[in-house]
């Protein structure tokens, strides 16, 4: 198979799986116990935190471990809102359901929410954040980059407005760890998502950076873990596998990166010049090393990836949490493509086992698949 939605999970990387398998056999032990076996899963979790924590510049006791990417955008959202009674907050309307949802949430609770729209390329203008802030506002929380078309926002400057008026800023960077450079002082965050399944970690172990000197209230209740902030068992596999993968990253340095960007590159000329009537989705620079994403006018996403299946490659027609839904995008719908545009999408996602080889039979298969499609369409004007 050829795997094109690295966007929606990425194959765990053969030195992460042998990181994690001894805590998955022999070194079985509660971290929170206090005898040796116990404490070498303790010794490991700590690894992993100051593995991650040293990946974005932050300290390790500002790194908490949580379940998912979504339950970091949880606990970032609702523990800051839920420190006070009401209140205001401001996201964008292209965020993942998991800030999206989230968010909507706490205004059936009585909060209040603004959405900050989008241009054409998916980006948030600043000046809309700025102008959006009331005296009640408590948090903004803007996606560091967009899973669905890889658009980066400019991040640097709405945290600094928020810093500038008293308000917390959180970040979902889980599209973004390990493809582009993460600082938490450079960005001036207060809090940041991530997700080790994104960067060739297991599924199921997220964490979220909270700048020392604030503390959320937490969404789990129970024991004393993760400094009261997450209770429950620290899954101590998975957190060793996200520190392995991040240091992993560390090692192997930009070339696997440069190296995705090349063929992303060579993937999105190739479309374009071979497709007519194709539009390249989300900001043509400030993107994500590793996504691109298409609309064909006259067809349906559905279409092409079923024909796309038959032929053994993986992609996407968005967020892998929507996939589900025949319903187009949020994001594109954002950035103002028309419902029967918006169907036709595709998203093809990189990652470094992505061969050139691999992209050469994409750009061999897909034309005629886009061709046949549309020669079944209604819609496609015949000359």
């Amino acid at each position: 198979m050829i795997y094109l939605d690295n966007a929606a999970t990425t194959r765990v990387a053969p030195e992460v799986f042998e990181a994690m398998s001894p805590f998955l056999q022999d070194e079985y032990g509660n971290p929170s116990s206090v005898y040796a076996l116990a404490g070498r899963s303790a010794a490991a979790l700590e690894d992993g935190r100051r593995s991650l924590a040293e990946f974005i510049g932050a300290e390790p006791e500002e790194i908490i471990f949580v379940g998912s990417g979504s339950e970091a955008d949880n606990l970032a959202i609702k523990g800051t809102m839920r420190k006070k009674d009401g209140g205001h907050m401001i996201t964008s309307a292209i965020e993942h359901h998991a800030v999206l949802h989230t968010c909507k949430y706490l205004q059936e609770e009585g909060y209040d929410l603004t959405v900050a729209g989008v241009d054409q390329h998916g980006l948030v203008d600043p000046r809309e954040v700025a102008d959006a802030i009331r005296e009640d506002t408590r948090l903004i929380t803007i996606m560091h980059s967009n899973n669905e078309v890889g658009t980066i926002q400019p991040i640097v400057e709405i945290a600094a407005i928020a810093r500038e008026r008293g308000i917390k800023m959180h970040t979902d960077a889980v599209q973004s760890l390990g493809k582009v450079p993460l600082n938490v002082d450079a960005l001036g965050v207060d809090m940041m998502s991530f997700s080790a399944h994104k960067l060739h970690g297991p599924k199921g172990v997220g964490a979220l950076y909270i700048r020392k000197g604030f503390r959320p209230e937490p969404i789990i209740h129970g024991g004393g873990q993760e400094r009261r902030l997450r209770a429950g068992t620290e899954n101590v596999p998975g957190i060793v596998g996200f520190g392995r993968a991040v240091s992993l990253a560390a090692e192997l340095g930009h070339e696997p990166v440069e190296r995705m960007r090349a063929l992303r590159d060579k993937l999105i000329a190739g479309v374009l010049e071979a497709i007519p009537e194709t539009v390249l989705s989300g900001h043509p620079v400030e993107r994500l090393p590793n996504i691109a994403s298409f609309l064909f006018r006259y067809i349906e996403g559905e279409g092409i990836l079923l024909s796309l299946d038959m032929k053994d490659i993986a992609g996407s027609s968005g967020s892998a949490c929507t996939s589900g839904s025949l319903d187009p995008s949020h994001v594109l719908l954002s950035m103002g493509y028309p419902h029967e545009i918006a169907h036709g999408s595709l998203r093809l996602s990189l990652s470094r086992y992505t061969t050139e080889q691999e992209i050469d039979t994409v750009l061999e298969v897909l034309p005629p698949i886009i061709q046949r499609l549309r020669d079944m369409s209604p819609l496609y004007p015949r000359r």
